[in-house]
């Protein structure tokens, strides 16, 4: 009787050429080799060897660590670039693409030489997002890489059942894994947990109990409610599934689907046969958005997970608080936008004193 074997795929593995590496490990030792070929051949006749060997062994040791070299499982020539564009891009990004008007002259003329010299190398920049917008229906707009759709996803305590209903989970959620035809990602995320509604609602739901008793448990869970906010940092999990979906139709992936040079340049080719992008188009995209969320609901609703998807504003603050993760105040839809005019008072103006007022206000 023939016994199942278990086969690793890593998807996100680049195809391999020739002697397992990769077409751009090959191309940055191919080119290596052809730059100090081409230098010992035009320099051989008045180089000697030896001068030759101090520049072409350290060259070389450098091109072999950068094609061969791993640091958290990314290519070494990628995060060499990535600190290479992270060194020369502005260290403060705002939300104001069109600009920042100057700081007024009282507050220029305050600003010493040195600390000039500082806001000078940390000019502002505008973010860099890939997203340009959440509309109404919850739809991430990627601008040219798509639309993308976010929904909540319960879980289920795959240690606590028995060999024979994990057997069945796991058959469930293989279902769900050979029924995707476009890119999909599980998000677990890990953010600070803010027990301050539920502790302003034990105390304001307290005197209204119907015994004495009831309002003294009351009132102390919530001071252990505080007690634990302060002696510890309170946590809590988040799974998230991203669904994404190409405005166009999508182009057939090479090899197991991973990022291969191959697989780019076919992306790049379609992305320049497709036209603009209509109306007709978005609307077909938002449509199989929707039925794909609706098949994950389906698929994984057997297993006992329950799939949420989420609304304009729980999109927004899901992607605000992924741009600032260690923030205690929790991301709001009720937060102005950048061009929004701002008529009411807000809890911290109202709070101030009327010294910390004139202080801001006083040029």
């Amino acid at each position: 009787m023939s016994q199942p074997v278990r086969i690793p795929a890593d998807v996100d593995r680049e195809d391999t050429v020739l002697a397992n590496l990769t077409a751009r490990q090959l191309l940055i030792l191919a080119v290596t080799g052809i730059v100090l070929y081409a230098f010992w051949s035009v320099s051989r006749s008045f180089v000697p060897p030896a001068v030759f060997l101090l520049g072409a062994v350290p060259l070389s040791g450098a091109a072999a660590f950068l094609a061969l070299g791993r640091r958290d499982g990314l290519p070494m020539d990628r995060l060499v670039l990535a600190a290479g564009r992270q060194r020369i891009s502005p260290r403060l990004r705002i939300a104001a693409a069109e600009g920042t008007d100057p700081a007024p002259a009282w507050l220029a003329s305050r600003i010493s030489s040195g600390a000039e010299h500082a806001a000078g190398r940390a000019a502002a920049g505008a973010p860099s997002l890939p997203v340009t917008g959440v509309s109404e229906a919850g739809v991430i707009d990627l601008g040219a890489d798509g639309l993308a759709a976010v929904a909540a996803c319960g879980t289920v305590n795959f240690a606590l059942r028995t060999p024979t209903e994990q057997e069945a989970l796991v058959a469930a959620f293989g279902r769900y894994l050979h029924s995707l035809t476009a890119p999909v990602q599980v998000l677990v995320r890990t953010e600070r947990l803010d027990l301050s509604s539920q502790i302003a609602e034990l105390l304001a739901q307290a005197p209204g109990l119907p015994h004495p008793a009831l309002e003294d448990a009351a009132r102390a869970h919530a001071d252990y409610l505080a007690e634990l906010g302060r002696s510890s940092v309170l946590l809590r999990r988040q799974v998230l599934l991203v669904l994404r979906e190409p405005l166009g139709a999508a182009e057939p992936v090479d090899g197991l689907g991973g990022a291969s040079p191959l697989g780019a340049l076919a992306q790049l080719r379609a992305a320049r046969r497709s036209g603009p992008v209509t109306d007709a188009v978005r609307r077909a995209a938002e449509n199989r958005l929707a039925r794909r969320l609706g098949e994950a609901a389906e698929l994984l609703g057997p297993t006992g997970i329950t799939v949420t998807p989420l609304d304009a504003s729980q999109a927004a603050a899901v992607l605000a608080s992924a741009c600032n993760p260690d923030s205690f105040l929790p991301p709001s839809s009720a937060l102005a936008a950048p061009g929004d005019v701002i008529t009411g008072a807000s809890a911290w103006s109202t709070n101030q004193t009327p010294e910390a007022e004139d202080d801001w206000s006083r040029p």
